[in-house]
């Protein structure tokens, strides 16, 4: 009779020693709400930011502003109303909201009257250099903001899902039905007596560049990837770039909301 032999490295393999370890929770559902919480919170400061500057507003920020200012209601209400009216508009256009897209009406609505109030504490009047830097950090914080959002992938902005699904309704390209409705928001914002001027140029300019940078990094993988697999890794980037494919449009957009 044979002497035993140690179990080979193929063996070991194949024959299980300790049972199956259950999976681990998948924590992207909990990870993806708070991404959409705090992506929203940012961007409401930054929408803030920017107003607080008087350099120029944001495109839809330019109509809330001259809206505002012929009203007499407050600019977050004016903000509130005009999202609501516009995720109206995706009845025709046959878009279906998201989670994100409803919190994304409420919590900016909500949030933006009481991060005006704070940027009031500053001194006044700001000095030029200081409104300066409010406008360049302003911009920055609502990239980061706007990768934080539509990366948790839970629905588009009211403007975003706009702006799409005009682009599947008429054919045209994302640059050309988004700077459609920009202008005319805009002409129409400042003919109200909204704030144009440098700040939103430099918006304009600037936000699609850096959300197209921000996003893939700040998107939420949807499903379990195996860590080790390269291919997946390389996936990262596209599962990013994907939530633009996913009727949100966030690196065309610029911005969005």
């Amino acid at each position: 009779m044979s002497p035993s032999t140690p179990p080979t490295a193929a063996t070991a393999r194949t024959g299980p020693t300790t049972p199956d370890l259950p999976a681990a929770p998948d924590r992207a559902p909990v990870r993806r709400g708070a991404q959409l919480l705090v992506g929203l919170v940012l961007f409401s400061l930054s929408i803030a930011m920017l107003v607080h500057a008087g350099l120029g507003s944001m495109p839809w920020d330019v109509l809330s502003q001259g809206i505002s200012r012929r009203t007499g209601y407050s600019f977050g209400t004016v903000t509130l109303v005009l999202s609501a009216l516009v995720l109206a508009g995706w009845i025709p256009l046959r878009q279906r909201p998201g989670i994100g897209t409803i919190a994304n009406v409420l919590v900016i609505g909500v949030l933006v009257d009481p991060a005006l109030a704070l940027l009031d504490r500053l001194p006044d009047p700001l000095p030029l250099v200081a409104r300066i830097a409010l406008v360049v950090a302003g911009i920055a914080l609502n990239a980061v903001a706007t990768g934080l959002y539509i990366g948790a992938r839970l629905g588009p902005g009211p403007r975003d899902g706009l702006m799409t699904g005009l682009v599947a309704r008429t054919g045209r390209s994302v640059r050309l039905v988004r700077t459609s409705i920009e202008v005319v928001v805009v002409a129409a914002g400042w003919l109200l007596g909204g704030t144009v001027g440098l700040g939103t140029l430099a918006f304009a300019v600037a936000i699609g560049p850096l959300v197209h940078l921000l996003l893939p990094l700040l998107s939420v993988r949807t499903s379990p990837v195996a860590p080790a697999a390269a291919d997946d890794r390389q996936g990262a980037v596209h599962d990013g770039q994907g939530a633009v494919h996913d009727g949100q449009g966030a690196v065309e957009v610029a911005e969005r909301r």
